[in-house]
């Protein structure tokens, strides 16, 4: 159960820093898991240790979670006591000595071109869900690298009138311009048609992807899409909407594309985030010379 500080640190997150609805919601979850462990230890929260919050990490370690998600968990956890100690419920700050669980370094899953044209291509030979929709939400989100956030949060009112790009917010309410390939706009097009007659006069919306019921349509509803044309497509790969951001950054690189262009494509606040998909490119030119020496 969460106490006063952390229900007034939640309300600055939202109102202050104007995070999105799921970074919250991810905040909440962790703060929740503190709470708990606080209260089996009798711990009292203004004056919680460094080996009380070392305490806490270790037992999410024995209840088998992940370094990644332990990492994660102790990230929202140091904003919290930031927190405290600018608004003095804390004379200093008990996680600054604790250091991030080291995490095996993994490459983002990404679709070649070929997978992702077949993929864009499921909506309309599956013939379910609303294919027109589908479609677009897909090239766009494709050729855009927009983040499921913004894909959900867009609007009409910021999609060029021509269809060639809009303007998102991002993470910490930045704003930038993402562009739409001549593919994606088709499919926005032929959207839009239909998008407008379902659209209820009585309660209208500005948000550019509807469900069925004329409503703006949730990230969580996005997600759900996009695993439905997952297990359709009959790929070994799993992919969710962020798989269709990883295949536009993969395919820039790949390309010749400069990374600090990519970088704020993407949105990221950090050059060493983008560099990733550089790595991308390397294990794949390894493995292209590992299997043309194989072959000899």
């Amino acid at each position: 159960m969460k106490t006063a500080y952390m229900t007034e640190y939640l309300e600055y997150l939202r109102v202050i820093r104007s995070v999105s609805p799921e970074t919250e919601r991810a905040y909440s979850n962790d703060l929740d898991k503190f709470a708990s462990y606080c209260n089996k230890k009798e711990i009292i929260l203004d004056r919680v240790q460094s080996a009380d919050v070392r305490g806490f990490i270790a037992e999410l370690s024995v209840q088998g979670l992940t370094s990644v998600s332990i990492n994660r968990t102790l990230s929202s956890i140091r904003g919290f006591f930031r927190w405290m100690v600018k608004k003095k419920y804390l004379t200093g700050d008990p996680s600054v000595v604790l250091r991030n669980l080291k995490t095996p370094k993994t490459l983002p899953v990404f679709l070649y071109e070929n997978e992702i044209a077949a993929f864009s291509e499921l909506p309309e030979s599956g013939g379910i869900l609303w294919p027109e929709r589908d479609k677009a939400m897909i090239l766009a989100m494709y050729s855009s690298g927009m983040r499921i956030s913004e894909l959900a949060s867009l609007t009409v009112k910021n999609t060029e009138k021509n269809l060639s790009g809009a303007r998102v917010i991002g993470k910490g309410s930045k704003e930038r311009q993402v562009f739409f390939s001549d593919e994606a706009r088709e499919a926005l097009s032929e959207y839009l048609i239909l998008r407008n007659s379902r659209i209820k006069k009585e309660n209208p919306t500005d948000k550019l992807f509807i469900n069925c019921k004329g409503k703006p349509i949730s990230v969580s509803g996005v997600r759900w899409i996009i695993g439905i044309y997952s297990g359709l497509s009959g790929f070994k790969k799993n992919v969710h909407p962020h798989t269709l951001r990883h295949s536009f950054a993969t395919h820039l690189v790949n390309s010749g594309c400069d990374v600090r262009i990519v970088q704020e494509l993407l949105g990221h606040a950090s050059i060493s985030t983008t560099q990733r998909y550089t790595h991308v490119d390397a294990d794949r030119l390894k493995k292209v010379y590992n299997k043309a020496h194989r072959s000899r």
